[in-house]
């Protein structure tokens, strides 16, 4: 029978409980406040081994930055579901078992983050956000990584690490330029319709509760048939959508730099329990020639007059993490982690942050980041993949011959699953290999569609951000931009050009300095927005 420590300890001859204090050996520390000297005044001896592990480890304990998504929160819960699909059962769509069997609850954990800012930038930056959950299904884990807003600025991966440099900090001086930013987006139209949302008050969510979130590509579900159809996630708030005006947003952020993670953290100690509810729209998978723009294109929102949001179930977080470097700051997403009857589109996005995502986690964390409590799946694991740092996996404790670390062999090892039973959902392609952009860009129309869909005041306080923003770029950006939202509706490009000139001219009649990025022009807050934040929905 195993001994516990302190009865172990009596045996010993030791006097050590519970708090008593030791090094990652296990070995006691008699002394926690003195290196070991010659002397009291030193110097100092080579063989301070508490002092060296102890600083080593200090030099050590902070993991690489995201390069995105840096600032983040979370919490855990679980998903609950309905069993269908609006009124039609959920096995008509996809044999994912996560989705079967009404009232099934499967535990999950969630992160909240900003995109562009670094690790302790503010938590009211004008940003899209992070929503990434990761549930672990019976099938082993499902990552569904997506943001608040619906849409993203860019179509194409190949553009993604420009996009992230140009939103990012001035390499040069460190300071925030947006100069740099509409640089990118003057030569990028198909962000147009982002970057309305991004500078109307849907830019700064209120907090982490009072948010949408959106898997923002467009994926596959499969059935038992093998027959797919498109689909989109939409996470919807059961508390309500809250958004800050930029006014508000500077005032919380003169007094708290991390109102939202303070938010969350409280709401759930207080048994205040945050809940979404999921809704999913559906497509058939194929090219639908009858809508102005590609299905698969992510700066675009499915009308849902044609394709309605049916829920599907619903998401309660109801414990904060104990450690939160362990479980947030280590949890690692990916969009290819997905289970049976969960398939991708050919979203081009889509494609590369399935491999970015992974491959940011192994530079961060490193190769065996998924045996971390937090990532790794509530089911049996069973991979030749091995080694690397922290491996320590014992050989064979799944079952197989520890001799035999490769498949296919006759002698032991690990065997491929049966392919009898359920068929795979298998694409036909008859096309060449290019590099090109798709057919249906139309940039302009929807940007159009959701400036004229804003209520007057969010207008107005659109209007109010771009003008500060761009009142301080080059004049060829400028017209730039303009143009592009003229093109997606005249008065939208007339009233960015009318308060951008303005801006200029008072700044030259004052001789005063450009002003920083995001701070709302003098006497020119939104009319109309409450104390409370902004509480519509255009979508």
């Amino acid at each position: 029978m195993k001994e516990n420590s302190e009865e172990l300890q009596k045996k010993m001859g030791t006097n050590e409980t519970e708090e008593t204090l030791t090094n990652r050996q296990g070995h006691p520390i008699r002394d926690n406040q003195n290196m070991r000297t010659i002397g009291s005044r030193g110097p100092a001896t080579m063989e301070n081994y508490h002092f060296l592990e102890k600083m080593s480890h200090f030099d050590r304990e902070e993991v690489p930055e995201r390069v995105v998504h840096a600032r983040g929160s979370g919490a855990f819960g679980y998903f609950e579901t309905y069993g269908k699909v609006g009124d039609e059962p959920v096995e008509k769509y996809t044999r994912a078992k996560v989705f079967s069997g009404a009232g099934k609850q499967t535990p999950l954990m969630v992160r909240f983050s900003t995109v562009a800012g670094s690790r302790h930038s503010p938590e009211t930056d004008r940003d899209p956000r992070g929503f990434a959950v990761k549930m672990y299904t019976e099938d082993g884990n499902w990552d569904l990584v997506g943001n608040n807003l619906k849409i993203f600025f860019i179509r194409d991966a190949m553009k993604f690490p420009d996009m992230i440099h140009a939103f990012k900090t001035d390499p040069a001086s460190n300071v925030a330029n947006p100069e740099r930013m509409f640089d990118f987006v003057s030569r990028s139209p198909e962000a147009i319709h982002m970057i309305t949302f991004l500078f109307s008050p849907w830019g700064i969510p209120a907090t982490y509760r009072h948010m949408q979130g959106s898997g923002v590509n467009t994926y596959k579900w499969v059935n038992e048939k093998g027959e797919a159809v498109l689909v989109k996630y939409h996470w919807e708030p059961k508390q309500g959508i809250r958004n800050l005006t930029q006014a508000e947003a500077d005032a919380i952020q003169a007094k708290n730099v991390g109102h939202a993670t303070q938010d969350l953290f409280e709401a759930i100690e207080r048994g205040d329990y945050p809940e979404w509810e999921l809704f999913v729209q559906i497509m058939s998978d194929d090219e639908h020639p009858e809508l102005d723009f590609d299905p698969l294109d992510d700066t675009k929102l499915w009308p849902q007059d044609k394709f309605p949001f049916l829920p599907v179930g619903k998401m309660v977080l109801n414990r904060n993490p104990e450690n939160f470097h362990s479980e947030i700051e280590q949890a690692a997403f990916g969009t290819g982690v997905l289970v049976d009857g969960l398939d991708f589109s050919d979203d081009k996005m889509l494609v590369g942050r399935t491999f970015s995502y992974s491959d940011t986690q192994r530079y961060r964390i490193g190769s065996n980041y998924l045996k971390l409590p937090v990532n790794a799946p509530k089911k049996r694991v069973a991979t030749n993949q091995q080694r690397g740092a922290m491996d320590y996996d014992r050989p064979g404790e799944n079952g197989s011959n520890p001799s035999i670390n490769y498949e296919p062999s006759m002698i032991g090892g690990f065997q491929e699953a049966s392919k009898e039973g359920t068929p795979p959902h298998e694409p036909h392609y008859d096309a060449k290999a290019v590099s090109a952009p798709i057919d249906r860009t139309n940039n302009y129309g929807q940007a159009g569609e959701t400036y004229r869909s804003f209520d007057d005041w969010e207008r107005d306080e659109l209007i109010n951000n771009l003008g500060d923003a761009l009142s301080v770029c080059d004049p060829r950006i400028q017209e730039a931009m303009i143009e592009h939202f003229t093109q997606a509706d005249a008065d939208y490009g007339r009233r960015v050009r009318e308060n951008m000139e303005e801006k200029i001219k008072a700044m030259k009649e004052s001789d005063a300095e450009p002003k920083l990025y995001g701070k709302p022009a003098a006497n020119k807050v939104a009319q109309g927005a409450s104390s409370k934040g902004h509480e519509a929905d255009p979508y």
